[in-house]
C-alpha cells in the first residue's frame, strides 16, 4: 500500500473527526435466540459510525442477503471475508464505510490446524487525496493462537508505517496482563482503558478492542449498551472518536 506523501507547508487540510466502531454481531443472533438482521441494522443506526468492523458475519446459505440487504438499509460502502463454515453458513469479517473503500486486501492470520482467521485490511477515503488505513479482525480462542496473530498484525501495520491506521475487532483476549495485550499496547503506546463488552446483558470482560497510530488521534472510546444493543448480539459495539 502506498504511503501518501505530505501536503505543502501551508496547504494542509484541517482535521477531520471520524466515528469508528467494531462489534462482534454473532452471525445476526441475538441473546433471546433466533436470526434477526433487522436488529443489526438498528443498533447500526444508532451508533451512526462512519467506518464500522464486524465480526461473525454470516453472509452466505440461510444468510445470503445479508450484506446486500445491510449496505441498502444503512448507505455503507460493504467489503466482506468469508472465513469458515459454522452451522451451516460462511462466517467472517466485515468492514463498512460511509467514505469510499480505495483498496482491501488481507492478512492471513491462520495458525496450523485451527480455525482460519484473517484481518480484512482496508484503505479508507475519508476526503479527496487522504486515507486511512483499517485492520479488522477476530482473532483466535487460544492463547498460543493469539501470541502469533498479534506478531502478523504488528508486522502488518509496520509495514505501512506512515499512514494512519486503527487495528480494531475482538482480539478474543481474557487476560488483562496476557502478552499479546501487551504488545499491542506498548506497539500503540498510548492506549486508554477499554469499556467491558461481553457478555452484552451484563459485560465482564473487554474482548473488543481498538488502537490507533499514532495514538494521539484517539479522542474518546465507549461501549454502546442501549435495550437494543444486549439483545441484539452476545457482544456490545465499541465505539471511537478519532481525528486525522
Amino acid at each position: 500500500m502506498e504511503a501518501e506523501l505530505p501536503a505543502p507547508r501551508g496547504t494542509r487540510s484541517r482535521p477531520i473527526e471520524l466515528t469508528v466502531a467494531t462489534w462482534s454481531i454473532h452471525g445476526g443472533v441475538g441473546t433471546g435466540g433466533g436470526y434477526a438482521p433487522e436488529r443489526i441494522v438498528d443498533v447500526l443506526k444508532e451508533v451512526d459510525a462512519d467506518v464500522v468492523a464486524l465480526q461473525e458475519v454470516a453472509s452466505q446459505r440461510a444468510h445470503e442477503n445479508f450484506l446486500a440487504d445491510l449496505a441498502h438499509a444503512t448507505g455503507y460502502h460493504v467489503v466482506a471475508d468469508p472465513l469458515y463454515r459454522r452451522q451451516g453458513f460462511d462466517v467472517g469479517n466485515a468492514v463498512l464505510s460511509r467514505h469510499a473503500i480505495k483498496t482491501v486486501s488481507r492478512v492471513d492470520l491462520g495458525v496450523g490446524s485451527y480455525e482460519p482467521r484473517a484481518a480484512l485490511d482496508v484503505a479508507i477515503e475519508h476526503r479527496v487525496g487522504a486515507s486511512i488505513r483499517l485492520l479488522a479482525t477476530h482473532l483466535g480462542l487460544r492463547p498460543s493462537e493469539r501470541r502469533q496473530q498479534v506478531k502478523r498484525l504488528i508486522a502488518a501495520v509496520d509495514a505501512d508505517p506512515l499512514q494512519p491506521t486503527i487495528l480494531m475487532g475482538d482480539v478474543n483476549e481474557w487476560y488483562l496482563w496476557g502478552r499479546p495485550l501487551r504488545w499491542l499496547h506498548a506497539h500503540f503506546r498510548h492506549v486508554p482503558a477499554s469499556p467491558r463488552t461481553f457478555p452484552a446483558h451484563r459485560p465482564l470482560f473487554a474482548l473488543d478492542r481498538i488502537w490507533i497510530s499514532p495514538p494521539h488521534c484517539l479522542r474518546a472510546l465507549a461501549c454502546h449498551s442501549t435495550p437494543l444493543a444486549r439483545m441484539a448480539s452476545d457482544h456490545l459495539p465499541l465505539v471511537a472518536t478519532i481525528v486525522v
